[in-house]
């Protein structure tokens, strides 16, 4: 299964674009520019196991390093910076890995 399942390429684009620079990222913002944030719980929990690179239930920081690369294969890997507040927001329960509620409640706030 692809992103664009469920999301329009066109909004993945602009919401790449969007954050094209390095240090620009910002995962509510992108989640909204790509049109995640106005998407089902279903439809989200989707998104998730494609992200979910490894298939463990949990995106770790590794995987998070490349996540505009898993909308786009020609995107840009975030910095360390990015990644780790992108975790930070995330990761409700601090052990270092974002699971499919805590996808959910970071997309949807």
């Amino acid at each position: 299964m692809s992103l664009t399942s469920v999301l329009s390429a066109d909004a993945i684009d602009s919401a790449l674009k969007d954050c094209q620079a390095p240090d620009s990222f910002s995962p509510k913002k992108f989640f909204q520019l790509c049109g995640l944030s106005k998407k089902s719980p279903a439809e989200i929990k989707k998104v998730f196991a494609i992200l979910d690179n490894d298939n463990s239930g949990f995106i770790e920081e590794e995987e998070l390093k490349f996540f505009l690369q898993r909308f786009s294969a020609g995107a840009r890997a975030l910095t360390d910076g990015e990644t780790k507040a992108f975790l930070c927001a995330a990761d409700g329960d601090s052990d270092g890995r974002i699971g499919a509620a805590e996808f959910q409640a970071l997309v949807s706030s």
